[in-house]
């Protein structure tokens, strides 16, 4: 076996070292590391050495030095691999998969801070000294940085390591140094740096606005220009949106999220204009848009009318979010207004109609759909027929259907079965809190084995494991009411042993909707 090389060796023996592994790097992926990350691994525990060897290594080495430096918390070496980046582009999203030399996706966990911290600082030493420094090789003009993308770290929203950092401290890190780099930057006399694009997911909320507003407005020519690719706004009130969604470029948004801000469609009317202007959007995510279609007012209509058209101004729309908004009777309006089709639609607690679904499965978006959200819907009377049709429609396409709190008992299940098995591209299915007892769970196990893509199911706690429960019980009855332990036991032991004798014991079947992250549309 052959020893990686030694701290003690010089830079060029390492550089020479590092030159002679790569000839053995197997030419597939492997789940091992191969004997080029494990060479670097153990070069840059001397750190001070393995900046001095950065100009003697080949341009190609830079990317699994810097997944390297990144995983392992070598922050020296990452501030100098940013400082001296040899390429145009440094996408976290393509050094920081899962590769030929290292399985290990660092994009599927959170950052370090103290990781991002030197990307961060490496970025602002390059542009204050862009073309030369001391102990570091001459930086091309031709190569250089040009656009940083910090797009794509895991945001799951919940609180966790605190040495680790969450989308919203990332969005603080970045606003900071753009703030710093417009009132404090200096570069050395007679060298103008090289403008660097920085493109993140921004999130904002009502204590953050102020900071990430004074971040937009100080990145406008300066040489650290921040680029969002993503915005969510969480309980921003009207005004402070549309301030924000001017300041940004109109070239780089594909994604605006507004959650918790019970807009309405008055305020919608308002902020939807600015939104239109944003030609490359491919997600819409609106919440709580309220307008009672019984009792119609005419500010109301007038204000529903101009919603629609200007959502008929989107071009590149592919993704929907209308959830906890009244929109029955009203969906054939929304979605004949759009130019293009939709792939995925989230319709979760509408009061949809049996002639909303009806509509909706005779749209040109039922063939196109890959996700389908109808959560919070009822649709065990009247609207199961239109259901069971739009799904029929769907079912070439769909891999991600979320049906938790739909009323769905075992008779409606297995009335819906031999259409919803004929999904034959669906990955996820979510049943959580639907009034489902144990049999009809087992049909379901049973029929889903012709659905070959099918990985997480997420299903309700079978009623067979409530004690007393009423009949037909409301969905906050099965989400709040406690059930039998031993009982859910030797269900989940059963449904263990079908899924092993059916050879799928890779499929997940699970009660754990908080631990299952909703699959985002853009990596569907």
């Amino acid at each position: 076996m052959l020893n990686a090389p030694s701290l003690a060796c010089s830079p060029v023996t390492w550089a020479r070292l590092t030159l002679q592994t790569r000839r053995w790097l197997p030419a597939g992926p492997s789940t091992m590391h191969t004997l080029v990350f494990l060479s670097t691994r153990q070069v840059l525990q001397c750190q001070p050495a393995a900046c001095q060897a950065l100009p003697l290594l080949p341009r190609e080495l830079f990317p699994l030095l810097f997944k390297v430096a990144f995983m392992d918390k070598k922050t020296v070496v990452l501030r100098e691999l940013v400082h001296t980046w040899p390429f145009p582009l440094l996408s976290f999203q393509q050094l920081l998969q899962e590769c030929a030399h290292c399985s290990r996706a660092l994009l599927q966990e959170r950052p370090s801070t103290e990781s991002m911290q030197a990307v961060i600082l490496g970025l602002t030493a390059r542009l204050h000294t862009p073309e030369t420094e001391a102990g570091t090789q001459p930086l091309c003009r031709k190569h250089a940085l040009r656009v940083l993308d910090m797009t794509g770290l895991l945001d799951d929203g919940v609180e966790q390591d605190p040495g680790t950092m969450s989308m919203w401290d990332c969005t603080a890190a970045v606003a900071r140094t753009c703030i710093a780099q417009q009132q404090g930057g200096t570069v050395e006399p007679g060298l103008d740096p090289i403008p660097v694009e920085v493109r993140v997911d921004l999130r904002v909320n009502r204590a953050s606005y102020a900071f990430l507003r004074e971040a937009l407005r100080s990145s406008v020519g300066s040489p650290l220009r921040l680029c969002c690719r993503d915005l969510r706004a969480e309980d921003l009130p009207m005004r402070n949106t549309v301030a924000l969604l001017q300041l940004l470029d109109a070239g780089c948004l594909r994604r605006v999220d507004l959650r918790f801000n019970n807009l309405g469609l008055r305020g919608l009317s308002v902020i939807i204009p600015h939104v239109a202007r944003f030609q490359h959007l491919a997600s819409l995510r609106l919440h709580y848009v309220h307008g009672d279609s019984r009792q119609p007012s005419v500010d109301g209509e007038d204000n529903f009318r101009y919603f629609l058209a200007q959502m008929g101004r989107f071009t590149c729309l592919r993704e929907l979010s209308m959830g906890s908004s009244l929109l029955s009777g009203r969906l054939d309006q929304l979605l004949s207004t759009l130019q293009s089709p939709l792939e995925s639609l989230e319709l979760a607690f509408c009061a949809l109609l049996p002639e909303d679904l009806r509509s909706l499965a005779r749209s040109p978006h039922a063939v196109h759909l890959k996700k389908l959200d109808l959560s919070g819907n009822d649709l065990s009377g009247s609207q199961l027929e239109p259901f069971q049709g739009l799904l029929q429609a769907a079912a070439a396409t769909l891999l991600h259907l979320e049906l938790t709190e739909c009323q769905l008992a075992d008779t409606q299940l297995l009335a819906t079965l031999p259409v919803l098995t004929r999904c034959a591209s669906l990955r996820y299915l979510g049943l959580y809190g639907n009034p489902l007892s144990m049999a009809g769970l087992k049909e379901l196990l049973r029929d889903s084995a012709a659905q070959a893509e099918l990985r997480t199911v997420v299903h309700p706690f079978p009623v067979d494991c409530y004690e007393g429960l009423p009949w037909p019980p409301p969905a906050s009855v099965l989400l709040e009411a406690s059930i039998n332990e031993e009982k859910f036991a030797r269900v989940e032991a059963e449904l263990h042993q079908l899924l092993l004798a059916s050879g799928r014991a890779h499929v997940l079947w699970t009660t754990d909707i908080y631990g299952r992250l909703a699959a985002d549309y853009f990596s569907l």
